[in-house]
């Protein structure tokens, strides 16, 4: 098992840019305010270690094709990632459902994975992921990938208040397109390039 760290920063930084504005961290905070904020990262961190696998191995998958289509298939799903942050959506206002008060470890715990596990199928950072592991590899991408995801669930834990009064989250999310955006163009002068 070889770990890359410029991959795993890759990882790390498109996947922690693309979550910040994403559903879950508002879930992530939302849950923390009812329930015991560890309990629930433990649960939503669980929850982000099994999409990551999934996603590491669909990548995986696609990497055994030829290395112009892989680069073809990258770059086409980093465009749609940038298009996807970058067309100025991300209104996903939380229909005002109320969390019940939940306490214990395993409710707390369940509650948080199944909430994340449900919302994460086919998320920008599901696609994101697999994407990655076919470029760049599986171990150094599920690393990243992982670390930044639970990352991002922390930090709406701790200090997603904060956050969310002083950081326009369209500025996260316009930095994560864009640097979607300049993958994409990459994978494409690679193709005809490399």
């Amino acid at each position: 098992m070889h770990l890359d760290p410029l991959a795993i920063l890759t990882a790390f930084g498109l996947i922690f840019l693309a979550e910040l504005p994403d559903k879950t961290m508002f879930a992530s905070l939302a849950m923390g305010t009812r329930m015991r904020p560890l309990y629930v990262w433990f649960g939503t961190s669980s929850a982000f270690v099994v999409h990551v696998a999934i996603a590491v191995g669909a990548g995986g998958l696609l990497g055994l094709l030829p290395d112009w289509i892989v680069k073809l298939v990258s770059a086409l799903l980093f465009a749609f990632g940038a298009f996807m942050l970058l067309r100025g959506g991300g209104d996903d206002e939380d229909d005002g459902a109320e969390i019940r008060t939940v306490t214990g470890f395993w409710p707390v715990y369940s509650t948080a994975f199944m909430a994340v596990f449900i919302s994460e199928w086919g998320d920008l950072t599901q696609i994101t992921t697999a994407n990655l592991a076919a470029s760049k590899g599986t171990w150094s991408t599920a690393v990243g990938a992982a670390a930044a995801l639970m990352s991002v669930s922390a930090l709406a834990l701790l200090a997603g208040r904060f956050i969310a009064k002083r950081v326009p989250l369209k500025t996260v999310q316009r930095i994560g397109g864009l640097c979607m955006l300049g993958l994409a163009i990459w994978s494409v002068v690679e193709i005809f390039t490399g």
